[in-house]
């Protein structure tokens, strides 16, 4: 799949959004992805995590033996990777603003783990989820994203594949341009807007 097949497969379902919107990183964007609506219909999500499981293998040589995600927007994306690498699928939840692995899920000692993600903008999340592995043992041997959102300016430390690259810009509060400044704000993803 090309760049163009991805970006038509979340048009397509309504995900490609655009308005006003503030990000998990607290940045703003004339543009929100909405993986989660991509991810909704198992044969899309099939499709896209296939091609993305491809690029694994092309850039990451080592084995890989389990999948670990940031909750929330990494949930379905690194269960789907887990599927398509045969792997097992684990998921780091927020708690007290730390993420920690819950529900019974570990990561063996020095377990070659694949940090998966739905979109990286900054990394912050990624190199936080990374940080996680690693604090418990793993051994990350690289990452995934659905969409690389940084033009792959984001630094994560690792490896990273990407199903799609774009350089979509971001703002700071309070250097808004006047056009996005005009349209009301939405913050769709799990945080809210605080």
């Amino acid at each position: 799949m090309n760049q163009q097949q991805i970006l038509d497969e979340f048009r397509s379902c309504g995900a490609l959004l655009e308005g006003h919107f503030v990000l998990s990183s607290g940045l703003h964007s004339s543009i929100y992805l909405q993986c989660a609506r991509v991810l909704m219909d198992s044969a899309r999500a099939d499709r896209l995590c296939a091609e993305l499981a491809r690029k694994v293998t092309e850039l990451i040589k080592s084995p890989i033996d389990m999948v670990a995600s940031p909750a929330m927007g990494g949930v379905i994306v690194g269960y789907e990777m887990g599927r398509q690498l045969s792997v097992p699928a684990i998921f780091f939840e927020r708690v007290d603003n730390k993420l920690t692995l819950r529900r019974g899920f570990d990561i063996p000692e020095k377990a070659n783990c694949l940090m998966v993600e739905d979109i990286v903008t900054t990394g912050l999340s990624s190199r936080e989820c990374i940080a996680s592995i690693r604090e418990l043992g793993g051994n990350v041997v690289g990452a995934a994203c659905l969409i690389d959102r940084s033009g792959g300016k984001a630094d994560i430390g690792v490896p990273l594949a990407r199903l799609a690259q774009l350089e979509i810009a971001t703002y700071a509060a309070d250097a808004l341009p006047a056009s996005l400044a005009e349209l009301d704000v939405v913050k769709p993803g799990s945080r809210g807007l605080q």
